[in-house]
């Protein structure tokens, strides 16, 4: 059987990075969205190329139209049709108050975590629904649910706009064969609390999760893996928490 083709968004590092790795390891062949740093990508790609898969790394700011249109050119061009989409690529802007939050960093939240998922879903809904089938893996949060109050109001809001665009978008695209889920990590080590200016919140936070520690971004790349499988066959529609029962 051919590997189905699998576009990642935000695929560099973090969780993205581990879930390349981890669809090579399940028999996917990867494209690998990144916006900036050329070097971790392509770090990536030789992990997931060393798994036996076949990997591109496209460079796409998925806020733009146009960056979203030629990610899926190139993966159909190169690669084959795409048969799923993980949609990763995600921005939090500084910790803080939502009073003391720049304008310019509300907008680029919004436009990374929302848009771009919306111009994501929608390229991949044409795609797949011409088809007659696919799946789609949105990174939502748990701070969807919790609203992070004093920490990032505005991202836990496109976390909670995440989970109703994989309902609706699952219930929208089911007749076509098209699943959509979500997955909800919570507290993850990944170098997200460092750019956001706190490099020790997961550890410092391990005392409120019910498990005693922050979860692993191979933890989460397992839960994708599998919401993509055909073990997950009659799942769609689901937000998928993953977050050491926190």
């Amino acid at each position: 059987m051919s590997r189905p083709v699998t576009i990642v968004t935000g695929g560099s590092r973090g969780i993205g990075a581990a879930t390349c790795v981890r669809l090579a390891a399940d028999g996917h062949d990867l494209v690998l969205g990144y916006v900036n740093d050329a070097t971790a990508a392509e770090s990536t790609a030789l992990a997931v190329r060393a798994a036996g898969a076949r990997c591109l790394t496209v460079r796409v700011d998925t806020a733009d139209e146009a960056d979203v249109e030629r990610l899926f050119d190139v993966a159909a061009d190169r690669l084959g049709p795409v048969d799923h989409l993980v949609n990763n690529a995600g921005v939090t802007g500084p910790l803080g108050r939502l009073a003391d939050t720049r304008t310019a960093d509300l907008r680029r939240v919004l436009e990374v975590n929302l848009l771009g998922y919306l111009l994501c879903c929608r390229r991949a809904a044409r795609d797949m629904g011409a088809r007659g089938s696919g799946a789609i893996v949105n990174v939502s949060s748990t701070a969807a649910g919790l609203g992070s109050p004093g920490e990032y109001v505005h991202y836990a809001a496109t976390k909670a706009a995440t989970d109703s665009l994989t309902l609706g978008l699952a219930r929208e695209l089911g007749p076509e064969g098209i699943r959509v889920n979500a997955v909800a990590p919570g507290i993850i080590n990944t170098g997200m609390h460092a750019a956001m200016g706190d490099p020790d919140r997961p550890a410092k936070a391990a005392a409120t999760i019910p498990l005693g520690r922050p979860g692993e971004p191979q933890e989460i790349a397992a839960a994708i893996s599998w919401l993509l499988s055909p073990d997950a066959s009659y799942t769609t529609g689901t937000v998928l928490r993953v977050s050491g029962g926190r």
